[in-house]
């Protein structure tokens, strides 16, 4: 991180490799982009001891699919507080400046079990843990802000603590965090407070009520970020990567369309990444769409 490093040497071998390990798994991570998540499941399925399982480290909403493979009592799920960088192989670098809880893990089927309380233990050797009684709601929070800043990040090309203190950005954010809510809520979650606000105040601000407040919070999230903070679909997208924009506002967008909860500024920009394929260049051309619908 940026006040000190860590070297460690872990047993890395490549999933064709698989084949000839001696002993299975004590636990799978699955912590592949979310388009990979079925295939690596399976991957790795028959590789964890029967006593073992598995845990979800993605965005997206993906613990109920990996549970669908291996079984919902085999299944757990860490949400991810953190921003980091992957800037080559091997190398990994924490970029914000956070002092909160960086993991937060729980049970697919919920409730507190004593493997909970052992993964949780482990994971503070990383970063301050902590666990959940109710995984699917805590996702649906880490959605709303991913899709708040990935793919803003995304298509203009700029980091973290940009997309969280210019005004069109910010205008954006908070009409898709309205629609993230909405949707949230015609599943049946109750998501807990984004940025120390509760989610009901984004649907009042995307309404005009209390704007300020919610930007005010933007840039306090920007200062924690750190100046080197990317999104990961940012970095993707610099990259020259497929994006995980179908699992982000583009699967709020497919859960609106099943509620019948109207998400048109999800529906566009899933629109606008997708139509711009894999490797395109950022640009903040790319949201003047966004900010004609602003109007």
């Amino acid at each position: 991180n940026q006040e000190s490093e860590y070297l460690c040497k872990p047993k890395a071998i490549h999933i064709n490799n698989l084949q000839g390990i001696k002993e299975k798994f004590d636990i799978g991570i699955i912590a592949v982009k979310s388009y990979d998540t079925e295939w690596a499941t399976h991957a790795l399925k028959n590789y964890v001891k029967d006593e073992g399982y598995f845990v979800d480290f993605q965005n997206g909403i993906n613990d109920l699919k990996i549970a669908s493979i291996v079984g919902e009592e085999k299944t757990l799920g860490c949400i991810i507080t953190i921003s980091a960088v992957a800037s080559k192989p091997g190398y990994a670098w924490r970029t914000d400046n956070r002092k909160d809880v960086c993991f937060k893990i729980g049970e697919v089927s919920g409730g507190i079990t004593e493997r909970l309380k052992d993964f949780v233990a482990m994971m503070q050797a990383v970063g301050l843990s902590g666990y959940t009684e109710d995984l699917l709601s805590e996702r649906w929070s880490k959605l709303m802000v991913n899709c708040m800043a990935n793919p803003l990040a995304g298509l203009t090309g700029w980091g973290t603590s940009k997309v969280r203190t210019e005004p069109i950005t910010q205008n954006v954010a908070i009409q898709i965090a309205s629609e993230v809510v909405k949707v949230a809520k015609s599943e049946g979650y109750k998501m807990g407070k984004i940025m120390g606000m509760e989610p009901d105040n984004f649907v009042d601000a995307a309404n005009g009520k209390n704007i300020e407040e919610i930007k005010n919070q933007f840039l306090d999230a920007a200062k924690q970020a750190g100046s080197a903070s990317r999104p990961s679909f940012g970095q993707d997208v610099l990259k020259k990567r497929r994006t995980e924009i179908n699992y982000l506002t583009g699967y709020v967008s497919d859960m609106g369309k099943k509620n019948n909860i109207s998400t048109p500024f999800c529906n566009k920009i899933t629109e606008i990444v997708n139509d711009l394929g894999v490797g395109f260049d950022p640009s903040p051309e790319h949201i003047e769409e966004l900010e004609k619908m602003l109007s």
